[in-house]
């Protein structure tokens, strides 16, 4: 039997009463999925809603003709391939900000943590060691804090330092508004020269690949801390290692790596493992109920509206179409087709000569895809979809009564 939806990962309930809300049967399988048992599991399978340990590659696409969208319960969408799936006519939707405050709020905690050496008190006393002592320990209050990538997460960062007493200065590739009384720097040189911690909010890309590297780790303040909660790339950690054990840097926290295990059962290395005053942490800065949560609503509610009316707003890889609902007298068509001309014309001749009025119409085109949502008059279904589906240009297609 056919199910609509499967969910994998552990995904937050609150996804599958969405869905279900929607109409949608529903599967969950609580684990990871990739290669020949993520197939098995995708025959029927119309929505896919996984996290950020399952691998959808363009082979798996190609053996799921039924998918028609994914949903990445997370912030990135790099377990996906987005090339594919969008050649394939199939959306990938994700929540880039659900998580925004549970990584502010875990950051605000390390910056604490590590001018207070606290996870080092900590295991000293699960080792049996007391040692009373203020040497080193020092308030946040009136420190500055230098923020790298002033977007959702860097901002409220920003309100949360200031709020504790701290200076806030930041560095960001993009004119950011200033909250409060940050100030933005003009250089990242300028701001590792100034900051009392850095904190790095960036994405993964070519430009941010070791942002953070010997030459930058020599041009932060002695003593200085860093933290990484946004991508493992980012900061190059031979490095950094190195620049802690020398006495450059004071400390650091890291909750992503460059290779992250795929299971909790795998093993984990890391070079700053059992260095003094570096917490490490396995990539929990969104992992709260409440983020969890907010990121299952929201990712349910992109498939659903996907599901009900073909709107693509959002999404990732496709081009964003939205058309307000249709008429219960009409008929919707959502047809994915290549990127070439007369498309529209053929579609129009087709709908014309059915006898059907056009009544409201959105193209979108992104490189070699484009995306049409029209609303006709309600007519013989079966003989315009399989005229329709018969066009050569004709990606995917689906008719909405």
């Amino acid at each position: 039997m056919n199910t609509d939806a499967l969910l994998l990962e552990r995904i937050h309930s609150h996804a599958e009463d969405g869905l279900s809300v929607a109409g949608m049967t529903v599967n969950r399988i609580d684990t990871a999925l990739t290669g020949d048992a993520l197939i098995d599991a995708l025959k029927g399978v119309r929505f896919l809603g996984i996290r950020s340990k399952s691998r959808v590659p363009a082979e798996v696409l190609a053996a799921a003709p039924s998918l028609e969208a994914i949903g990445c319960f997370c912030i990135g969408t790099n377990q996906v391939d987005l090339d594919a799936a969008a050649a394939s006519g199939v959306a990938v939707f994700n929540s880039p900000f659900s998580n925004t405050r549970s990584v502010a709020e875990i950051t605000i905690a390390e910056i604490i943590a590590l001018h207070r050496k606290l996870i080092d008190r900590s295991m000293e006393l699960h080792g049996g060691h007391w040692r009373k002592s203020a040497s080193g320990a020092h308030e946040v209050r009136g420190r500055t804090v230098g923020i790298v990538g002033y977007g959702h997460i860097g901002s409220q960062v920003s309100v949360l330092a200031e709020a504790f007493g701290m200076r806030v200065v930041y560095y960001d590739i993009l004119p950011r508004m200033a909250l409060g009384n940050a100030q933005a720097c003009t250089s990242l040189e300028d701001l590792l020269a100034s900051s009392d911690v850095v904190t790095l909010h960036v994405p993964a890309t070519p430009v941010t690949h070791h942002l953070i590297g010997p030459d930058q780790l020599r041009q932060m303040k002695p003593g200085a801390s860093i933290i990484n909660n946004a991508r493992g790339s980012v900061v190059d950690l031979d490095a950094l290692a190195e620049s802690i054990t020398a006495g450059h840097v004071g400390g650091a926290a890291l909750d992503v790596f460059p290779e992250e295990p795929r299971s909790n059962d795998e093993a984990f290395a890391c070079p700053l493992a059992g260095i003094p005053n570096v917490i490490l942490t396995p990539h929990v800065g969104g992992s709260t109920e409440e983020a969890q949560a907010q990121i299952a609503e929201d990712v349910a509610r992109k498939l659903q509206r996907f599901k009900e009316t073909g709107t693509t707003t959002a999404a990732v890889n496709i081009p964003e179409v939205d058309l307000p609902d249709h008429h219960p007298d009409h008929c919707r068509i959502l047809h994915f087709h290549k990127n070439v001309p007369g498309v529209l014309s053929s579609l129009h001749s087709i709908i014309a000569e059915s006898g059907a009025n056009i009544h409201a119409e959105y193209l979108q085109s992104q490189g070699d895809l484009s995306y049409v949502i029209l609303d006709v008059d309600t007519i013989d279904r079966d003989v315009m979809k399989k005229r329709i589906a018969a066009m050569p240009e004709t990606i995917r297609l689906r008719i909405l009564e």
